[in-house]
């Protein structure tokens, strides 16, 4: 049986990745889509303006890359409060 105060602790060091994470996101999904496709507006690239691909392709990959960032940090929170699965 878990520690009361492991398993808090455990939780918040969940939760601060969780809330890291959905910052990024939110940051590439809703920032860079806002604020810099107008900047890039103009320059194309093979027909295709690269603000548009930057704000629609660009968010997700960076969700692609959260998810395999979350599971890996994850892992090493797991072994460091020992809840790791064997």
């Amino acid at each position: 049986m878990v520690d009361k105060e492991v398993a808090q602790a455990y939780w918040k060091a969940n939760l601060r990745l969780i809330v890291g994470c959905m910052v990024v996101w939110a940051f590439t999904a809703y920032g860079i889509s806002m604020f810099l496709r107008p900047v890039l507006v103009g320059i194309t690239i093979g027909g295709v303006d690269i603000g548009f691909w930057f704000s629609q392709q660009g968010s997700i990959l960076t969700f692609i890359a959260l998810v395999f960032f979350y599971s890996w940090r994850m892992n090493q929170i797991d072994k460091h409060f020992g809840m790791a699965e064997e």
